[in-house]
Parts: structure tokens; C-alpha cells; sequence
């Protein structure tokens, strides 16, 4: 008996899932999302670093 052919077997691959058709809804959600995500990095360019650094143990 050798070692490899114990346990469970696994497949090697996931089978692939089929592209879901998207509509009007799924649109416009991941577009809000998208406008949503340039203000919050707009926002974070205007604020600048924040904090100072942080130096070694006391």
C-alpha cells in the first residue's frame, strides 16, 4: 500500500461557473459603487497623511 493512495480524493479543478447576465439593477449598483469609491479617494488625497511617525519603544 502506498502512501499517496490513502484519504479522500479531491478534483483537481472547480468546475468553472457560468457568467451570470447582469441587469439594469446590477448596473447601476456597481456603478454607484464606483462613484462612491472615487469620493472616498478623492477625500483621502485632499486629507493628506494623517499622524505622526511613531519612533522606537520608551
Amino acid at each position: 500500500m502506498s502512501g499517496r493512495e490513502g484519504g479522500k480524493k479531491k478534483p483537481l479543478k472547480a468546475p468553472k461557473k457560468d457568467a451570470k447576465e447582469m441587469d439594469e439593477a446590477d448596473m447601476a449598483f456597481k456603478q454607484k459603487q464606483k462613484e462612491q469609491q472615487k469620493a472616498v479617494d478623492a477625500a483621502k488625497q485632499k486629507a493628506g497623511p494623517k499622524g505622526g511617525k511613531k519612533h522606537g519603544k520608551k
